[in-house]
């Protein structure tokens, strides 16, 4: 198989399966096997891919192609993608009971959406896979249609995310505007002012994915969906791919002069807000959602302080511990029937397996040494450090903001429960008080990736990653390392001794989904129904008329040809069929007799003048002598 072919089955298998499963409910059964299978052909595609790096384009829109391309970036983001599908989905195969064959499917069209976001060569492409991801994501929030709350998570996610997306529009009108084309790389040639405004639209479009203040609390809805939702699209996948977005166009960010400092504080207040909110969160699925902004908005100050290196390993750890702690709360949900961390107490002790892989992930966020999120921050923090102190600054109190609500949540599943720890039970939903195997298998898979993948930042292979995105070898200071190693650890034990102070402030997530909703979120639905009235009443109401009208026409149509042109014609018929029947009689009586008349008198005639030729000479000669006297007589009477 060639590695062209390989690119174009990474995208199109899971697409068209996931189409198929969508379209026959008849698969139920199955439909978790089939899906895991597609998600294990995935991740070897995508291994070859990686190692080749190949390109594809067909033909798409005038002057612009449907354009894929495998670059350094992509290289390191694809396995990334495809691992975390397979071990999502892995989960879901046992947690998902309803449905089945719809969910995975739309799992697939997602994660093929996220692996073609990878891969997009130019804005066409960018854009197609944005909106397939945006219109799956709304789909799998609100999967369960029936609950009305669910589905207006979905819809508020779905508003403020495309609120964003517009940005996507306008950076590509302004690549077009600026002569530089369409391509992801072309973009630094646009003229100055189109320059800056493109990349004013990818800087907005990529933080209203990655929920990057002020977009935020979008994550917050989000939390409606299905557990395995929520551990793909906060980890690999819709998230990730915002603050990926802005790593593959960090050169243009730089290029404007503005837009990347712009950046790098967007991503440096995120980090540190969206701490204080994880911290302020007594619901598990909030304070990952809440941390998970948090984290991202590193991924965002890597972008715009141009260290990519850094960026994007940060990343891959950050989606394999947020897959793994997103799939273990979504364990426990389905087995005890609650999302409050009051009610987690003892869970970590009852499934050990899953305790102690959802509790290396936790170190891991918190940035615990030799963990990998340690490495990757510094990565990034180092940057910070030698672009400006303050940024530094701001940086670190956000990774130490990361260790307290790290180690407020493994302080919840370790302390012994207590009779106040049942009566949360079944509060959220009827818990089965089970995790099985395909709950544990993939959180241990996933905590030994949040364990290793650190390696991505330090030598040797924090070169190797440089080089391949193009840039000049890079890594943390050793002081920068045991500082913030240090002052994690150090947060962490004192969270387990002592109950550390929680910003109340913060915990309605800075009041952004109050403001986001009347902002918003409201407008865009008063003014929807606004011009579904319209439609109703004017647009529809018209078409009604004109149809209305029409079948009138034709009411009148079929009454005068009934009425009328059916009687003229039926008129018309009778006349001819007398007008037939009276050429026919004077046929028969006139023309007929005649023609029949003058056949017998020629007849006769004819007889007659055979008479005359009998053979006789003498009736020759009176013959001759009769008509000689008439000729005489003949001549007299000219003569007078």
């Amino acid at each position: 198989m060639s590695a062209t072919i390989a690119l174009w089955l990474l995208v199109l298998l899971p697409a068209t399966t996931g189409a198929l499963l969508c379209l026959l409910p008849r698969v139920e059964r199955v439909a978790g096997v089939v899906a895991i299978g597609v998600a294990t052909a995935g991740l070897a595609l995508a291994v070859v891919v990686a190692t080749a790096q190949p390109a594809a384009a067909v033909p798409f829109l005038a002057g612009a192609g449907f354009d894929l391309r495998v670059d350094g970036l992509s290289a390191i983001m694809l396995p990334t993608v495809a691992a975390v599908t397979l071990l999502v989905l892995i989960f879901a195969a046992g947690d998902i009971r309803e449905g089945r064959a719809r969910f995975h499917g739309l799992m697939l069209i997602f994660a093929a959406a996220a692996l073609l976001t990878a891969v997009a060569g130019n804005l066409v492409t960018l854009l197609f896979a944005w909106e397939v991801m945006g219109a799956t994501s709304f789909a799998l929030i609100g999967f369960w249609w029936r609950d009305e709350h669910r589905v207006a998570s979905g819809t508020t996610a779905f508003i403020t995310t495309r609120a964003g997306d517009l940005g996507l529009y306008a950076a590509a009108g302004a690549a077009l505007g600026g002569g530089a084309g369409l391509g992801l790389a072309e973009l630094t040639d646009a003229t100055a002012g189109w320059r800056d405004a493109a990349a004013a639209g990818l800087l907005v479009a990529a933080l209203g994915k990655a929920a990057q203040l002020p977009f935020s609390f979008w994550l917050s809805r989000a939390m409606d969906g299905p557990s395995p939702v929520s551990a793909l699209l906060h980890s690999a996948a819709m998230v990730a791919m915002g603050g990926y977005l802005l790593l593959r166009v960090a050169p243009l960010l730089e290029s404007t002069g503005w837009a990347d400092t712009a950046a790098a504080w967007i991503g440096a207040v995120t980090a540190l807000l969206l701490g204080a909110v994880a911290v302020a969160q007594r619901d598990v699925k909030q304070l990952l959602a809440a941390s998970t902004a948090a984290q991202l908005g590193f991924v965002v100050l890597a972008a715009g302080l141009g260290a990519q290196s850094g960026g994007v390993a940060h990343l891959v750890a950050h989606a394999s511990t947020k897959a793994a702690l997103f799939i273990a709360a979504g364990a426990w949900l389905t087995a005890l029937g609650t999302r409050r961390l009051s009610g987690l107490a003892g869970a970590a002790r009852r499934w050990r397996l899953l305790g102690l892989s959802a509790s290396l992930a936790a170190l891991a966020l918190a940035g615990i040494p030799p963990l990998s999120l340690w490495a990757t921050k510094d990565a990034v923090l180092t940057a910070a450090l030698e672009e400006s102190l303050w940024l530094y600054i701001v940086g670190l109190a956000a990774s130490a903001l990361s260790a307290v609500y790290a180690a407020k949540l493994i302080f919840a599943i370790w302390r012994r429960a207590d009779a106040h720890t049942a009566t949360h039970y079944d509060e959220h939903e009827q818990g089965t008080r089970h995790a099985g195997a395909l709950d544990s298998v993939p959180v241990a898979a996933l905590a030994v990736g949040a364990a290793v993948l650190g390696m991505l930042a330090l030598p040797p292979l924090s070169g190797a990653v440089a080089r391949a995105l193009g840039q000049e070898p890079a890594q943390p200071g050793v002081w920068e390392l045991i500082a913030s190693g240090t002052i994690a650890l150090v947060l962490v034990l004192a969270s387990t001794r002592w109950r550390l102070p929680e910003p109340r402030w913060a915990a309605g997530w800075l009041g952004l989904e109050l403001a986001g909703d009347r902002l918003l979120v409201r407008p865009t639905m008063r003014l929807a129904a606004r011009l579904a009235r319209f439609d109703d009443a004017g647009i529809d109401a018209a078409a009604e008329r004109a149809a209305e009208g029409a079948a009138a026409i034709a009411r009148g149509a079929a009454s005068l040809d009934d009425s009328g042109i059916d009687a003229a014609a039926d008129g018309a018929a009778a006349a001819a069929m007398t007008t037939a029947r009276a050429a026919a009689s004077l046929d028969d009586r006139g023309v007929d007799r005649s023609v029949d008349g003058f056949a017998r008198r020629v007849w006769r005639a004819g007889r007659d003048s055979a008479r005359a030729q009998n053979g006789q000479l003498h009736h020759y000669y009176a013959q001759a002598v009769g008509l000689l006297g008439a000729v005489v007589v003949l001549l007299l009477v000219i003569g007078r």
